[in-house]
């Protein structure tokens, strides 16, 4: 973290030199250039939406990608799928947001003028929200809460928003298939939900569903497969309509609001992550592939949701690799 020090040494020699000297001229500093920062990138991220708006309905979701505010090429994607389908309530619901600097729905809501309700089990995330220069700007309700498949419908209702909206999208690291499975206070055009890739392209499995279930940073074993979250989508009436080039976050769309759209494959569109995960502890330097992932956790226990039935990880090594 050596580099951290030394900007935040050359910034405060920066502002002394410049007279910014109290903590309120600093303040006003930073928030003008914070400002400043944002209005470039909301003016690309205008650019490159236009570009994405003009592809035909059939394209690949992933040729939709860009990046303003969302973590890869989600916004991008999203701009795609609402021009397409003709969403009229521009409103969303999007929970595991930690402190919003980087989210699904950020672009919409600054691009666009969309409001909705984002949810984090951190009130330091939350009050990290509230007191940034995005909070009286825009209509934006954040709400802190750990979120369960027994409370998620109470939390989204209390929040304001029930019946059809514009956008779901889910991302806490564990329970994401139980909670989307539960909420039906709300009726989504559009819902984005990571998967882990981790769990491959055959099986429709997902950690069994635990109410206090933590994130501890493993980046294995947590959350479900694409084939189990497109299985759901099915049963409550959505298309898989593919995800995005880092393997990662999966798109569904509400059928009656399909059009043209490609309907995507969970096995035939799967493709292995790009980006990396999991060092080896004893070689820092590397990572381990992902046989030696599923290895490290091979005992733990998954749910798999097509049939009925609870197996290890374990299975998944033996199908793949005998």
């Amino acid at each position: 973290m050596g580099w951290v020090k030394e900007c935040e040494r050359r910034m405060r020699h920066f502002l002394k030199a410049r007279g910014y000297r109290s903590a309120r001229s600093v303040r006003n500093m930073v928030e003008a250039m914070w400002i400043t920062s944002e209005q470039q990138l909301a003016l690309q991220g205008n650019t490159a939406a236009r570009m994405v708006v003009a592809l035909p309905v059939d394209a690949n979701i992933q040729d939709a990608e860009f990046r303003c505010f969302s973590q890869w090429g989600e916004d991008g994607i999203l701009q795609f799928l609402v021009a397409k389908t003709g969403v009229r309530e521009r409103t969303f619901v999007e929970f595991g947001v930690e402190d919003y600097q980087q989210s699904n729905t950020r672009f919409l809501m600054q691009n666009d003028g969309w409001s909705g309700l984002v949810i984090d089990g951190s009130p330091r995330n939350v009050e990290r929200i509230r007191a940034s220069p995005l909070f009286p700007r825009h209509t934006l309700n954040p709400v802190a809460a750990w979120i369960s498949r027994e409370n998620i419908n109470d939390l989204i209702r209390g929040g304001g928003l029930e019946g059809p909206i514009g956008l779901l999208s889910v991302d806490i690291d564990g329970n994401d298939y139980w909670v989307w499975e539960a909420i039906d206070v709300v009726a989504p055009v559009i819902v984005v939900c990571e998967y882990n890739n981790l769990f491959g392209a055959h099986r429709a499995v997902t950690v069994p569903y635990d109410a206090g279930r933590v994130w501890d940073g493993s980046h294995a074993y947590w959350g479900a497969s694409l084939r189990a979250l497109c299985l759901l989508a099915e049963s409550k009436g959505y298309a898989f309509v593919g995800s995005n080039k880092a393997g990662l976050n999966a798109f569904f769309v509400r059928k009656d609001h399909l059009g043209g759209l490609r309907v995507g494959d969970p096995v035939a569109d799967f493709r292995p992550s790009t980006y990396r995960e999991g060092r080896d502890p004893r070689n820092p330097s590397r990572f381990l592939d992902r046989r030696e992932r599923l290895e490290a956790i091979a005992d733990l226990e998954l749910v798999d949701v097509e049939r009925g039935e609870r197996g290890k990880v374990r299975d998944l090594l033996t199908a793949e690799f005998g």
